[in-house]
């Protein structure tokens, strides 16, 4: 998360001062170090325009603390005002991290694409984001609670501590957790599953490992996947919801068969397999509506699309789906383009239309 490492590397400048605080104070006395600290700030300030011809405005509110609290405590001849810096720093902190997380304005997520210079932000990485920005939130309360309880009842030691390491120490231990989960689950056993690589034709190439055609850093390969479109008598079509805990498109609504194609599987037998295995249906019917290539951030597919009419109740396999219903069109209609559906579900509803679904033209 690049926006990440920029605000932490804005707001390590203002820390700085606090450390000199407490070094000069240690031979001084209070007067002395807050001046010390006081021109060590303006220093920062001074050097930031130099080197990048503006006026940081982390530092600068940073400075301004420093001089406000700080001759307060030396007039009050008491530093708890100082020791607070801190935290009034971070709860400015967390009220940005609250708005971009819980209003529907969300500065940092801008801010980080003015960063990363026009890169495209999927969906995915988004929801990635957002999650990430919720619990730096949490953790920046947490630390704030912990710098206000350092200031008025730990060292002065413990209190530089709390309120300048270990802020940082938090962040990059969650992150490095963060890297490290990802890392295991993304690693592919040797005996994974082996999937088809194919070209836009339909006909195999090659092979790959399953993890090997997902979030392929090097380039996506085309591998074929089969969906099926579920329809009763009705004119309702069934379809499921996909797990939370799926990388692709969690918690959205989706085809009611789809999965990939075995390497050494033919067409039907995959079909067969994923409709039974995901809603325990069998002895149906398939037509085969199109084939078309399906390509997202994530990877590439050939997808084989079919529909079929059943009659009566399915169940689904809760193993492999959260739970699945039959919709009407009309509802469907309604909730196009909501995030209600995955994209691939809304373009194959376009598709039946215009191949010619009666029942599905509004």
């Amino acid at each position: 998360m690049r926006i990440d490492k920029n605000i932490l590397k804005n707001l390590l400048p203002g820390l700085l001062p606090l450390f000199v605080f407490v070094i000069a104070d240690e031979f001084w006395g209070s007067l002395p170090a807050l001046y010390i600290a006081i021109i060590f700030g303006l220093g920062e300030l001074g050097f930031s325009f130099v080197r990048f011809r503006k006026i940081e405005k982390f530092i600068l509110l940073d400075l301004g603390l420093l001089v406000v609290l700080g001759l307060v405590s030396v007039l009050l001849k008491n530093d708890i005002f100082f020791k607070l810096k801190p935290a009034f720093i971070e709860v400015i902190f967390a009220a940005l991290i609250g708005i971009s997380v819980f209003s529907p304005k969300n500065l940092l997520l801008e801010m980080s694409k003015r960063y990363m210079k026009g890169a495209r932000m999927t969906s995915g990485m988004e929801a990635k984001f957002n999650k990430n920005l919720e619990v730096v939130f949490y953790l920046t309360l947490a630390h704030i609670g912990l710098v206000v309880y350092s200031a008025f009842y730990m060292s002065k030691e413990a209190w530089a501590f709390i309120s300048g390491v270990l802020f940082y120490i938090i962040i990059l231990a969650y992150f490095g957790v963060e890297i490290l989960r990802q890392r295991l689950r993304n690693r592919e056993p040797e005996n994974s599953e082996m999937l088809p690589v194919v070209d836009e034709d339909g006909i195999v190439i090659g092979k790959a490992r399953r993890g090997d055609c997902h979030f392929n850093p090097s380039g996506k390969i085309l591998h074929p996947v089969v969906h099926m479109h579920v329809i009763n008598k009705k004119g309702e079509i069934y379809l499921q919801h996909r797990n939370v805990n799926k990388k692709v498109q969690p918690g959205k609504w989706d085809t009611a068969v789809g999965g990939h194609i075995a390497y050494g599987e033919g067409l039907e037998v995959s079909l067969k397999r994923e409709a039974r295995e995901e809603i325990g249906l069998g002895g149906f019917r398939a037509t085969l509506i199109k084939k078309y290539i399906w390509e997202t951030d994530v990877e590439k597919e050939l997808v084989f699309m079919f529909s079929c009419e059943v009659v009566g109740e399915l169940k689904v396999n809760t193993d492999e789906v959260s739970e699945g219903r039959f919709w009407k069109p009309e509802e469907i209609y309604k909730s196009l383009g909501k995030g209600i559906f995955t994209p691939n579900f809304e373009k194959e509803f376009m598709i039946l239309r215009a191949e010619g679904k009666d029942f599905l033209r509004s």
